[in-house]
């Protein structure tokens, strides 16, 4: 089985590591060729895992996954660990670059398997690093600094120049993670001085756009936007795509760091318009941008959609397993979500001068009874955030209507009535995880049927609705208007028990178990808006 080197192979991995991909293809085509010609099944196997890996940095996905599984079947046949543990490693890297990390990981924990038989230390440095860089994006950070640091060792023991600058490359981003920038710094120098003395521009690209990260938390913006420059002009010359769209991605963070809101979004828009047909995750981090780009520029909705997009991407990753960092990055999304909710329903209280505070009022008190009726720690983080939106529809409303002082029209008032309607017609484009429309929709509807903008009644009312009707009301009572004074919770708590047919009983008696924690609440609030 064992074969000697084809003389094609070294012009081969010089194509590759110069990023002509069809040209190393053709290259390992001839090999190939040579190698069945010879009848050298050996020859044979290492041409066809080193075209599928070639394939693979292509981008030819779907052929680099079947010549890749061709030479797992073929190396297991021959009983060569060696291919096998080759051809592994690359159907796991295939399997990263989906999302796909626990079958990523049953990939590399079988090729460390096949290379621990033949102890070959190349083979044993990549499946190593390869679990590391699991481990990286699970957030286990500890575990991944150890998996490199062995992977390393292998990789010299092995005198595999191309591995270690990945590993150190690798080591450079973990520690960027870490917040440790100077030693993050030291290892990608190490990085680029062996990638630049082996003459491998794709490698030597792919650390310059690494290294935008590092520049971006020392707030180096020139730098980092020469490294960017750096890493883009090189895959823009081997037409990498994904690689690419990672620097437009940087480029998009550089300029809105910058001011530059246009110029980052015209980049950001890029870099998703790549991800979205080649990696979720890289995806996810761009929507992510574009929503604080989007919000920046004041285009909440829009900054919603992103922002929704991002947190479904990052969730479907989460659906495939149990993955530690893909939760925190839900849970920082489901952050940000809140913050700007919050920041738009202050933007609705601008123009209503008389509702200062009265989202994050109803919000609280919505949430305290929902929490008690039994919803989810989950789901309140988003029933939360159709908290602040119920009254979205008022920023079509106009101010003279809003601020009135006094008893408004039957025209007006069927105006000021719109804005529920209204409100559900602007979020009719965000695909919310949680269902927030109905509460911005149904808020205003009676249990009796006698409310607006459906005349619903009963359980026909969607209940985060009906929850969100006992909170508008009572903190509308307990705060002034433009035609009346706040009332004291006292009298507040009369007019609703007074109409307490027009509550969800079950729901009502909860929020009267409730009352004296919210009644200090509502006191503070008509004082402050004294």
């Amino acid at each position: 089985m064992n074969s000697a080197p084809h003389p094609l192979l070294e012009r081969a991995a010089e194509q590759e590591r110069a990023g002509d991909w069809s040209a190393a293809a053709e290259t390992y085509h001839s090999v190939y060729r040579a190698h069945a010609a010879a009848r050298d099944a050996a020859g044979v196997l290492d041409a066809v895992v080193r075209l599928g890996h070639c394939c693979r940095h292509a981008g030819q996905h779907e052929l680099a996954s079947e010549l890749l599984d061709l030479a797992l079947e073929l190396g297991e046949l021959h009983g060569s660990d060696h291919v096998a543990s080759r051809a592994l490693n690359g159907l796991g890297q295939l399997a990263q670059g989906r999302g796909d990390l626990d079958r990523a990981e049953a990939f590399f924990g079988a090729a460390h398997a096949r290379a621990e038989r033949v102890g070959d230390p190349w083979l044993l440095g990549a499946a190593v690093q390869n679990l590391g860089i699991i481990a990286n994006i699970r957030g286990e950070l500890q575990k991944a600094a150890d998996l490199y640091r062995a992977g390393l060792a292998h990789l010299q023991a092995a005198g595999a120049v191309g591995g270690q600058v990945s590993v150190l490359n690798n080591l450079g981003m973990l520690h960027v993670d870490q917040g440790r920038l100077e030693i993050a710094g030291d290892y990608f120098e190490q990085a680029l001085a062996l990638s630049d003395k082996l003459g491998d521009i794709v490698q030597s690209g792919v650390i310059h756009v690494n290294m935008v990260e590092l520049f971006l938390a020392r707030g180096e913006l020139e730098r980092a936007r020469q490294s960017c420059d750096e890493g883009f002009e090189i895959f823009s010359r081997v037409n990498h795509a994904l690689r690419k769209a990672e620097a437009l991605k940087f480029y998009g963070i550089i300029y809105r760091e910058g001011g530059k809101l246009h110029l980052a979004e015209i980049h950001l828009r890029q870099s998703i318009e790549i991800a979205s047909r080649e990696e979720p995750l890289l995806e996810a981090e761009a929507q992510r941008e574009m929503a604080r780009v989007l919000r920046l520029q004041g285009r909440n909705r829009q900054a919603l959609e992103a922002l929704n997009r991002s947190h479904t991407l990052f969730t479907s990753l989460q659906a495939r397993s149990d993955l530690a960092d893909i939760d925190e990055r839900v849970a920082e999304l489901e952050v940000e979500f809140l913050s700007l909710v919050r920041f738009w329903g202050e933007s609705i209280e601008a123009k209503d001068h008389y509702t200062l505070g009265h989202c994050a009022r109803v919000a609280d008190y919505a949430c305290r009874i929902a929490e008690r009726a039994g919803l989810t720690e989950r789901d309140l983080v988003w029933f939360r955030m159709g908290a602040f939106l119920h009254d979205v529809g008022k920023t079509e409303v106009p101010e003279e209507i809003l601020n009135k002082p006094g008893r408004l029209t039957d025209e007006e008032r069927a105006i000021m009535e719109r804005h529920t309607v209204i409100g559900d017609e602007m979020l009719a484009p965000v695909e919310f995880p949680w269902d927030i429309r109905p509460m911005v929709r149904s808020h205003h509807e009676r249990w009796d049927g006698r409310g607006y903008p459906d005349g619903l009644a009963g359980e026909g009312i969607p209940r985060s609705a009906r929850i969100m009707r006992i909170a508008d009301v009572f903190d509308a009572l307990t705060t002034a208007r433009s035609y009346r004074a706040p009332l004291t919770p006292e009298q507040a708590l009369d007019i609703m028990q007074d109409d307490a047919g027009s509550f969800d009983p079950e729901l009502f008696e909860i929020f009267l178990e409730l009352y004296p924690e919210f009644a200090p609440t509502a006191v503070e609030a008509a004082f402050a808006g004294a």
